[in-house]
């Protein structure tokens, strides 16, 4: 009983040490996985889809994504010079891609800034400003350090408060071989970890508005894309809320209509 009272504590101590804040929002989020470790691993595993993908090169729509990532990544940059936080972002390296998928509407961003758009969103992106609404809300995920904080997730998930991290790595930090036997443990918690998406979802959400506002782009646009989404959508596939690992497009319109104050004074201030 004592040690088992001792390994809560320990596990208490540990995730407590292990926390950072994401910026503009400030929200406190578990840090057990430095960038260090997954950025490297992320821009090989880029790589790799790239391989095996067909980028698309020298089309507008191509030059657009490229145009847009570009924009709204020196508008970051500026934004973090101005906060003196430039050492935030010295280890990013953004790239922004179009792949030929035209039946998947998606687009994605690994950790560390590796942007990727599938040719079946733009349509519904329509123009610039609506790449922009996309753009920012990958690059926010980037930002946020969403990769690692959900893999930190999965550690402490496994254990309820991240003690068999501490007993696998001597509190160094995980490892690959760990990550393998903590992830293992993570099937009893799926509806937790979905929540914490969708929180990592609506934050991107708000971010990325803020983003394309900081880069010159309309935020007033991030609706209009969410409704034409919506349409796009098909009757009756969107699964229920609570168990979908994003927000339902009325409740992504709401949050961004609730913080487009805010935006606009971003939007205000590139002008």
């Amino acid at each position: 009983m004592k040690k088992t009272t001792s390994l809560l504590f320990i596990g208490i101590a540990f995730i407590a040490v292990q926390c950072s804040s994401v910026p503009l929002s400030g929200r406190s989020q578990l840090s057990l996985v430095s960038n260090d470790k997954i950025f490297p691993m992320s821009y090989d595993q880029y790589n790799q889809v790239k391989k095996e993908s067909q980028i698309i090169e020298g089309t507008d729509q191509s030059r657009m994504v490229k145009r847009v990532g570009t924009r709204i990544q020196r508008a970051v940059e500026q934004y973090f010079q101005e906060q003196g936080q430039s050492n935030y972002l010295a280890d990013y390296q953004w790239e922004f891609n179009l792949i030929k998928e035209d039946e998947t509407v998606n687009a994605w961003c690994m950790p560390g800034g590796k942007v990727a758009f599938y040719t079946g969103i733009m349509p519904i992106c329509k123009d610039e400003t609506g790449v922009a609404v996309v753009m920012g809300h990958e690059i926010a995920h980037a930002i946020a350090n969403h990769g690692s904080e959900r893999m930190s997730q999965q550690y402490a998930a496994s254990t309820g408060l991240g003690i068999a991290s501490v007993l696998l790595t001597g509190g160094a930090g995980p490892t690959l071989s760990s990550e393998m036997i903590l992830q293992a443990a993570g099937a009893g918690t799926s509806l937790g970890i979905l929540a914490f998406s969708r929180k990592h979802e609506s934050e991107a959400d708000k971010l990325g508005l803020y983003f394309m506002a900081m880069a010159g782009y309309n935020p007033q646009e991030a609706p209009r894309f969410w409704e034409r989404m919506s349409s796009n959508s098909s009757s009756g596939k969107a699964p229920p809320e609570f168990m979908s690992t994003h927000p339902s497009h009325d409740t992504r319109i709401s949050d961004l209509n609730a913080n487009m104050p805010k935006a606009m004074e971003y939007y205000n201030r590139s002008k």
